[in-house]
């Protein structure tokens, strides 16, 4: 399903009234990272790290293991925040297609069956040399750069 279809309709992802919460799991294993290739807009095509919309009256960090338990089958302890980022994306004429504050966390596997749901083309572990290879989502290079020692803001 299209995720812009699933969502209250004062609450669209696309061309939304106020911004949105969006949660992002940067999960570790064996020196590897977990990424997603994105199904949907924004970001449809790019790798990612698995996450997605805070609902209401969800604390972050259960957001972000049910998130990533719903797009990849694993379940995960989130350990500590990693970053918190602006996605502001105009469209040609300069109004607000995309507006997400995305809040990326550090997540430790639980275990699980990877399994990717339909929001996801393919999903693979990567070591973070690998990473700088991939087109990535802004924010979740962000995320990579900032937990592994890139440039800091």
């Amino acid at each position: 399903m299209n995720p812009d279809q699933h969502m209250d309709s004062q609450l669209t992802r696309k061309y939304p009234k106020m911004p949105l919460v969006g949660v992002g799991a940067v999960v570790i294993k064996n020196g590897k990272i977990l990424l997603v290739k994105r199904a949907f807009e924004p970001g449809k095509g790019k790798w990612s790290v698995p996450g997605g919309v805070v609902e209401l009256g969800e604390k972050l960090a259960v957001a972000c293991a049910r998130e990533m338990e719903e797009e990849t089958g694993l379940k995960g302890q989130v350990l500590e925040l990693i970053n918190a980022y602006d996605m502001i994306v105009p469209d040609l004429s300069g109004k607000i297609m995309y507006h997400y504050v995305l809040i990326d966390f550090l997540v430790k596997p639980l275990g699980g069956v990877e399994k990717p749901s339909d929001e996801v083309l393919e999903m693979r572990w990567v070591s973070y040399e690998e990473t700088k290879e991939l087109e990535m989502t802004v924010s979740a290079r962000k995320a990579l750069e900032e937990l592994f020692g890139g440039v800091r803001a």
